[in-house]
């Protein structure tokens, strides 16, 4: 029997149109736009200035605390400008504009296809490259992964888990970054079992990736202490609570982190990225993702630099179908729509998904009919239904003890409720109002 992980879980169909396509090199744009906040935590601080030259790889702005991650150009040319833009979230934010002119890399980055195995640097050498390198969870949530592998006093990691569940319907990425980069990952993988102090690291991946969990696990013979677990196709199995329960059958308490039952999960993407920072000296300015949509002429995986508007991975797909509804950054279950094709592609651009007008509407929403689907669906074993009336009363004591903070937003309840209520947008409206006050205590 396959390993999942205990409590709720959903079954959204996969939709995953582009798993056959291969990865393709997006065309560099004449313009980029890179907001100096891609990541969780403080802003990069910008380290250049309009009219200054820059190359590929070059630090534009730098980390300005522990939690926080470097930026760094992703093309050659002149700053035009340091402003405010409009980004993904549909906010003004600062970015670093730069005129493209030629791609002319920093001379310091290793541009060969080589394969690099040994790993040469010391635990120390791959923290400080992998922070240098501006490297953030690529799954999404885009926290700096030199903070992850920072293991606090008094606590242990026996554990690494990478995330190549990839549960997100239509979303292939990471699916073909394991077809054609496996030997990468397993290398970047032995590199953060090396930063971590640990012996042993559990890639996870669905079964409705067989292909991959073949390729891997047949490369895997070769990388000592790396085990493939093939995991049953269940949403959300990428949640780290979720995975971490389904591969090691541990527990993490509510409000902890996965270090206190010894286990550091990272992402395939991110494993990947590792590899390139510690082996081949490349900072993170491009990355992998998906565009899809059923209606999209050609639903595909490329490999972008950071920066390129939206706009251009759509045209490159065969441009914006007639009957688009909305373009969601990431997949349906946890993306967010955006307002404008105008925004830049930034590290936590897992992919682009135009739904059309038909899926895209919601249905009437109707009074709730009791049936407790959101309480079974729900991962994190909550009560979604009285937490959507505890935030729509402005309740926000009970909702702090009603847990309200362990919610993953995975979005399982409004999913399978038939009263089609709005559980999700409440709930987050409520979590960010609690997550306001607690912090205000502090």
């Amino acid at each position: 029997m396959l390993k999942t992980f205990s409590l709720g879980g959903i079954h959204p169909a996969g939709n995953k149109l582009s798993a056959s396509s291969a990865i393709q090199v997006l065309p560099i744009p004449e313009i980029v736009s890179i907001p100096i906040s891609q990541h969780i935590g403080a802003p990069a601080t910008p380290v250049v200035k309009k009219n200054d030259e820059v190359k590929v790889g070059q630090l534009i702005a730098k980390s300005s605390g522990f939690v926080s991650a470097n930026i760094h150009s992703s093309v050659s040319g002149t700053v035009f400008k340091v402003d405010d833009i409009m980004d993904s979230s549909g906010f003004r934010r600062t970015a670093i504009i730069i005129k493209v002119d030629g791609d002319e890399w920093l001379e310091t980055i290793d541009r060969s296809e080589t394969l690099v195995t040994e790993i040469s640097a010391s635990k120390e050498e791959i923290i400080a490259k992998i922070a240098e390198a501006g490297i953030v969870g690529l799954g999404g949530a885009t926290f700096p992964a030199h903070v992850k592998l920072s293991v606090p006093p008094g606590k242990t990691a026996e554990v690494l888990i990478i995330n190549a569940v990839e549960c997100e319907p239509y979303l292939t990425s990471d699916h073909r970054v394991m077809l054609e980069k496996g030997d990468e990952v397993l290398v970047g993988t032995q590199i953060l079992m090396k930063a971590l102090g640990v012996n042993k690291a559990i890639i996870g991946i669905e079964n409705n990736k067989p292909d991959a969990i073949a390729h891997l696990t047949k490369l895997a013979v070769n990388y000592q202490g790396i085990e493939i677990c093939p995991l049953k196709t269940q949403y959300p199995q990428g949640g780290e609570k979720q995975l971490i329960s389904a591969t090691i059958k541990r527990e993490i308490p509510s409000g902890a982190l996965p270090i206190e039952v010894g286990a550091v999960v990272q992402n395939v993407g991110s494993a990947f990225a590792v590899y390139e920072a510690v082996q081949k000296n490349k900072p993170l300015f491009e990355r992998i993702a998906t565009i899809t949509g059923k209606s999209l002429k050609n639903p595909s995986n490329w490999r972008f630099r950071i920066g390129t508007p939206v706009k251009d991975l759509i045209d490159a797909a065969g441009g914006l179908p007639e009957d688009t509804g909305k373009i969601i950054g990431g997949g349906p279950m946890m993306g967010k729509a955006l307002t404008t094709v105008e925004v830049p592609l930034t590290k936590g651009s897992s992919g682009l998904l135009l739904l059309p007008r038909e899926e895209a509407l919601r249905k009437e929403s109707k009074p709730c009919i009791r049936c407790g689907k959101c309480v079974s669906a729900c991962p994190m074993g909550l009560e979604p239904f009285l937490l959507m009336v505890l935030a729509d009363k402005k309740e926000y004591e009970r909702l702090e003890n009603n847990a309200v903070m362990d919610c993953m937003e995975c979005g399982s309840c409004s999913f399978t409720c038939p009263a089609n209520r709005p559980l999700l947008d409440y709930i987050r409206m409520g979590k960010g109002k609690v997550g306001q006050i607690m912090r205000s205590r502090k």
